[in-house]
């Protein structure tokens, strides 16, 4: 359904790539018993589809590493029709190891951006804190210099991949009167000393997520990304390049809620008739149509400006990550109101569909904060 004039022929051969994909590695597949298993099934097949490789720039001799965005949300866009899980998988790989892309040393990027690729390493991005979540500046995790190392204390919860990742990109204060100037970011792997996992966390939907400790947590001066202080500019770069992809994932579950909508519609009948003849039907499947097609364009946009043009693309991002998230949860709060009690039985794709789309207006930065982000480039 790339019925946008922001994509080239590759990202149309890309999408028959995943919709490949998925009916060989996803539709009616067992993926394994737990729900670790499961995602570590996904990131070997995305691996083997060679899809991963969307995730990991080819090169990073300019200003900025250069992703094609517009093909991470085909990616996400098909992806998520399907399967919000094996979604999630393909965008932490790209998500939690960008900052290597942006940053890191020859040395790092060589030693982890393959395994990424390859699906030989999982990977993670960990910023959010108990009393961090959208104010970025407040994170109290410090990092202090101790030699060859940088010792990091603190703790970080509402990590994707936690527990599960092979590293992780972790945000610290090593300046902490610094506010934002005075964080700085970090390779640590599952394996650095005083390095924890301290829970797993459950959410409505699946979802690998947890909450992490770091108690005198070495790590060498080596797997810092950057110079100390650039940390900040870091994050946001990353999720100035993201955000667009959330839209993209919103999509994907939208466009499920209108197929499924318009297929029971069709068939449920009411009254010696389908429900799809009723005007008020109508109504809504037009209104969720016109919704899908404002947030497909608005994502797509921003992912086209991002490949296209140089320089930040923060007010399109933010629109698009904004827009298409709410228009998802309306598409399928809609879905399930045509579907009646069948839409709210477990089990249901449109049930299923509701769990999933709500987490998408939070996560990388709620649609309140989207606001004041697009009204403080309006203003600036």
């Amino acid at each position: 359904m790339l019925n946008t004039p922001f994509l080239e022929e590759s990202h149309c051969r890309l999408a028959e790539q995943v919709d490949t994909f998925i009916k060989e590695n996803v539709r009616g597949a067992i993926l394994g018993d737990s729900e670790d298993d499961q995602c570590r099934y996904l990131v070997r097949s995305l691996a083997k589809a060679g899809l991963l490789s969307h995730t990991v720039p080819v090169r990073f001799d300019t200003d900025q590493s250069l992703l094609d965005v517009r093909a991470l949300c085909v990616v996400r866009d098909h992806l998520s029709y399907e399967s919000a899980l094996a979604d999630l998988m393909f965008a932490m790989q790209g998500l939690g190891s960008f900052p290597l892309s942006l940053a890191a040393s020859d040395a790092v990027r060589n030693r982890f951006l393959p395994k990424v690729k390859s699906g030989d390493a999982i990977a993670a991005f960990a910023i959010t804190e108990p009393d961090a979540g959208s104010d970025v500046s407040a994170i109290r995790t410090t990092a202090r210099r101790d030699g060859s190392d940088y010792v990091i204390d603190g703790i970080k919860t509402f990590i994707s991949n936690a527990g599960l990742a092979d590293f992780y990109t972790v945000f610290a204060k090593t300046d902490p009167t610094a506010g934002s100037k005075g964080i700085t970011a970090f390779v640590v792997e599952r394996e650095a000393v005083g390095f924890y996992l301290d829970e797993k966390i459950n959410l409505i939907a699946p979802h690998p997520i947890g909450r992490l400790r770091f108690d005198g947590c070495r790590v060498p001066v080596t797997h810092r990304l950057g110079e100390e202080g650039a940390g900040f500019k870091i994050a946001m770069t990353t999720l100035d390049t993201f955000r667009p992809t959330v839209g993209a994932a919103a999509l994907g579950l939208a466009w499920r809620a209108l197929d499924e909508a318009i297929s029971y519609s069709r068939r449920r009948v009411q009254f010696g008739r389908p429900i799809s003849e009723f005007q008020s039907t109508q109504m809504k499947l037009a209104e969720m149509a016109t919704d899908l097609d404002a947030a497909r364009l608005l994502v797509y946009r921003a992912a086209w400006k991002k490949d296209t043009f140089a320089g930040r693309v923060t007010l399109e991002s933010a629109m698009a990550k904004l827009f298409a998230t709410e228009a998802a949860q309306r598409i399928i709060d809609a879905a399930v109101q045509i579907h009646g009690g069948t839409g709210v039985v477990v089990g249901s794709a449109v049930e299923r569909l509701y769990r999933e789309v709500r987490a998408l207006r939070i996560y990388e930065g709620t649609s309140e904060i989207q606001k004041l982000v697009i009204a403080g480039q309006l203003i600036r």
